[in-house]
């Protein structure tokens, strides 16, 4: 008889704190899903716009003795590596979730590389049709960083992360304010205000990531 006693009912419904630690562990889940490659997407920008508007002003001012070519071509591979990581950063945030989010997910991805060969696309007919050189160093930065914010907007909306919507905001500010400062300091401004503000956003975030992991409960 006391054998009988003993024996646990699998079927038995939750106690309500269970079941409240259970489905807050399952949302955390989720959002770990959607906000940990988003860290890793910020972050990547931030290191490629950071040194790559760096590399860039520097060679054109005294500070450092860098060939144009040189610099050129370490902000292109910075840049493309950047659209390379947001596509397969992106492709990743859905995995595990349901099918409709992981299109979403797809679709979001590929639209960084889509977008960014547009702009660079864009870039290369108003060259082809008399835009100096100088002001190439002008219209492709704002160009980039007004696609730039208006992707992170988009995510905002898609994944309802305000973090990811004030970071879109503020790089399309940085965006149309570097212009004014005119070439080459419009470089300097995209470095430290466009890449400071993303490497500034993608900790910010990782620790709004480990604060929530840390308020799940664990039982």
């Amino acid at each position: 008889m006391a054998e009988a006693q003993n024996v646990v009912d699998d079927d038995a419904p939750l106690d309500p704190a269970a079941m409240l630690a259970l489905s807050q562990r399952e949302q955390y889940r989720v959002d770990t899903i959607a906000t940990g490659p988003v860290v890793w997407m910020i972050a990547v920008w931030g290191i490629a716009w950071f040194v790559g508007f760096l590399v860039l002003w520097a060679s054109k001012t005294d500070v450092a003795d860098i060939p144009d070519a040189l610099a050129g071509t370490i902000f292109a591979v910075l840049i493309i590596g950047a659209m390379g990581a947001s596509w397969i950063l992106g492709a990743r945030i859905s995995r595990g979730i349901k099918s409709s989010s992981r299109f979403v997910g797809i679709v979001y991805g590929l639209s960084w590389p889509i977008a960014g060969t547009a702009v660079g696309l864009l870039g290369v007919a108003l060259n082809y049709n008399g835009m100096p050189s100088s002001l190439s160093f002008v219209f492709y930065p704002a160009a980039y960083s007004l696609m730039v914010g208006l992707l992170y907007i988009s995510g905002a909306a898609i994944w309802q992360s305000p973090a990811q919507f004030i970071l879109g905001m503020w790089i399309l500010i940085v965006g149309i304010a570097a212009p004014f400062a005119g070439y080459p300091t419009n470089l300097l401004v995209m470095a430290l205000a466009g890449g400071g503000g993303f490497l500034l956003g993608a900790v910010r975030l990782a620790i709004a990531v480990r604060m929530g992991r840390n308020r799940v409960p664990r039982g």
